[in-house]
């Protein structure tokens, strides 16, 4: 049941930004920046958290996830280190995600070949 749960929750925050490229004049890179912003802000309501323990992996690896784990980052690193936490905690809490960003997107690069356009 909780494949279930996570395919629906993520296919229709999938569907919601389909929706919006298709629907409306904002670039994608307007819409991706929406969702991280979005995520942010249902975290600081509380709101985002129950939906990744039930959703799991449909919550937390969209972008939205992003945007949750940098509130979730700063809130933790405020509460540890004070005032400074604000500028660190998001970045410390992302660094897991952003570091396998950057070596899988390293190994795929020298796999294939990229082409500029």
């Amino acid at each position: 049941m909780q494949y279930l749960w996570t395919f629906l929750v993520g296919g229709a925050l999938c569907a919601i930004a389909q929706i919006l490229i298709d629907k409306t004049k904002l670039t994608p890179a307007r819409i991706l920046v929406l969702y991280v912003i979005s995520g942010v802000a249902l975290s600081v309501f509380g709101i985002y958290e129950p939906l990744a323990e039930f959703a799991g992996a449909g919550a937390t690896v969209p972008l939205t996830g992003f945007g949750h784990i940098l509130a979730k980052g700063a809130k933790d690193a405020v509460a540890e280190k004070g005032f400074l936490g604000i500028f660190t905690g998001g970045v410390s809490g992302a660094a897991g995600g952003i570091c396998a960003a950057v070596v899988f997107g390293y190994i795929i690069a020298l796999i294939f070949k990229p082409k500029s356009k």
